[in-house]
């Protein structure tokens, strides 16, 4: 049996380095949260590194029950915002890790 060149033993430990890396940042990412608002603030949206929604809080002063859509559309923006939030943060991080640069959509 054939030993695996010198070479060979480093790039499969940097690989490995760079692989736990990538895992602490994900990590890390999962236990933020992500704030988003839409209409000028009457509506925030709250989400976790993960993806999951925490929670969305309203004035109910925006409720127009002539406009029901107007309410979801605010809703909508501010969880866009937070994901938006979340996914710059996540390449942000994944950057700081050699060959991770590009990788926070694949977070979830």
């Amino acid at each position: 049996m054939s030993r695996m060149p010198k070479d060979m033993q480093q790039l499969m430990q940097q690989a490995q380095k760079m692989q736990q890396q990538m895992m602490a940042a994900q990590e890390q990412l999962a236990t933020k949260t992500y704030e988003g608002t839409a209409g000028g603030g009457v509506v925030k949206a709250v989400i976790q590194g993960t993806g999951e929604v925490i929670s969305v809080t309203f004035d109910p002063d925006v409720l127009d029950p002539d406009d029901p859509e107007m309410a979801g559309d605010l809703v909508v923006a501010a969880l866009n915002q937070a994901f938006a939030t979340m996914s710059a943060d996540a390449d942000a991080s994944m950057g700081n890790v050699p060959g991770g640069a590009g990788l926070g959509g694949m977070l979830g």
